[in-house]
């Protein structure tokens, strides 16, 4: 019993110190106990023996520490410095009208609870991060983002001696991006990157810029499938809401589409069909498989490269774009080719149909017929065919009579001006016509989307 006492003291003796171990020597038996102490910031305890090191001025760092009040709670704000490096853009994605980025977001604020002597900084374990307070930044119109985890948590930690601390994530995250498609291919779109407090409105923090522009680094080096950064900037901003007004900053970049790569794929091969569709012009009217088959094999040529190029968007169709204009004016020029061949060779067979002299048909009547009922009927011939020429100035007509004579002269010169007397003209005509409106039209489109 006594000796139980005895240790029993001596444990208690040794909690009351503050110490980590207990140890007690029997004359047969050495006994180790070791009592379990509060974790603190900094201490590294040495769990085998009565030793206990720290690194230099680290021993109160924690003594009232709270990660759950932010640096000067009920105080002055924190300001909080970032920089972004951005590693990578691999997606751009006009139907979802997002992109995809992996960037390293760095923090910087100053936390005077935890100022130590010296003036060294120590890196510490990423899992420390659970002791810590740090700022709630999240990314705005973010859809889906994940912080990297292999082969640990790709976090730093690093506190400076006049109690900075600098927290680091490598986070790959998909944002919206507004775009405007109405000038694609030959587009630059406008995309942002913004950092906001979720929970501490501009009261608590207020978050800045390490160094404006020069605070970003990486975008510049970007090499993008289809896409040429023409530049970028950094902006402080204010996001105004019903619980209050929160900090931003966004990085704007502007992003150009190579158009190069749509010229060989869509703009050539489309022109080259149109071209083709003007050989038709320089086949005789009498052709008319050839011709039949240059027309119709442009037109459905024409319509698969349409249904090609708007499948690679097919979320975004309710936009007009460039390209979709440019492919409605070849196709309505390949059509135009295939209508002028139809009413070259309709007027062309209805000439040919009208060189039948009326004569024939007028003797076969007469054979049936007697001389008088001849007579007559070419009397009302002459009359009806008078009756196209009347004078309307005849003074014994009415005032209707004369009205309607005079539309119907009119209606004659009309139709006689759109009927076509040489239907090989048309093909003669056709030859440069064609070519030049396609040129023309051509200027008008191309100095619009590229310089309006």
């Amino acid at each position: 019993m006594q000796f139980v006492f005895l240790f029993e003291h001596k444990l208690e003796t040794q909690l009351q110190l503050h110490t980590s171990c207990a140890q007690r020597v029997c004359p047969h038996v050495t006994v180790h106990i070791c009592v379990p102490r509060r974790c603190s910031l900094g201490h590294i305890s040495n769990l085998h023996g009565s030793d206990t090191t720290s690194l230099p001025g680290f021993e109160n760092l924690t003594v009232g520490y709270n990660k759950y009040l932010r640096p000067y709670f009920g105080g002055e704000p924190v300001q909080i410095a970032m920089s972004l490096d951005v590693a990578s853009i691999s997606s751009i994605s006009e139907s979802d009208m997002d992109y995809t980025a992996t960037v390293y977001l760095r923090q910087r604020w100053t936390d005077p609870r935890l100022v130590f002597h010296g003036n060294k900084s120590f890196t510490l374990d990423a899992r420390l991060v659970e002791l810590l307070w740090v700022p709630d930044t999240y990314i705005v119109e973010s859809k889906k983002s994940f912080l990297h985890d292999v082969t640990v948590g790709n976090r730093l930690i690093r506190l400076f001696s006049n109690g900075t601390i600098l927290y680091a994530l490598r986070i790959t995250t998909t944002v919206a991006c507004n775009m405007d498609l109405s000038k694609y291919p030959m587009d630059t779109q406008t995309c942002r990157l913004q950092l906001e407090s979720w929970g501490y409105d501009e009261n608590d923090v207020i978050f800045t810029w390490l160094r404006g522009n020069d605070s970003v680094h990486g975008i510049e080096k970007l090499r993008l499938s289809q896409y040429t950064v023409e530049r970028y900037y950094t902006l402080v901003s204010k996001s105004q809401q019903e619980t209050g007004s929160y900090p931003r900053l966004i990085l704007q970049f502007e992003l150009r589409r190579n158009v190069l790569y749509f010229i060989l794929e869509t703009y050539v091969p489309s022109t080259l069909l149109v071209m083709l569709s003007w050989v038709s012009f320089w086949i005789t009217l009498d052709s008319v498989p050839a011709r039949t088959c240059i027309g119709v094999t442009t037109v459905l040529s024409m319509t698969t490269l349409m249904i090609g190029s708007r499948s690679s968007l097919s979320k975004t169709n309710c936009f007009i774009k460039a390209i979709d204009v440019y492919l409605g004016i070849c196709f309505s020029f390949i059509f135009g080719a295939l209508v002028e061949y139809a009413v070259a060779h309709y007027s062309s067979s209805q000439k040919c149909a009208a060189k039948a002299p009326e004569e024939e048909v007028n003797i076969t009547n007469i054979l049936h017929s007697s001389i008088t009922s001849y007579k007559r009927k070419i009397s009302f011939t002459s009359v009806e065919i008078s009756s196209d020429n009347v004078n309307c100035s005849d003074l014994t007509m009415k005032t209707h009579e004369k009205i309607k004579c005079v539309l119907r002269n009119k209606m004659h010169r009309i139709i006689g001006y759109f009927t076509i007397q040489n239907p090989s003209n048309v093909d003669h005509y056709s030859k440069l016509l064609f070519p030049l409106f396609f040129m023309v039209v051509n200027v008008f489109y191309w100095a619009y989307y590229l310089y309006f």
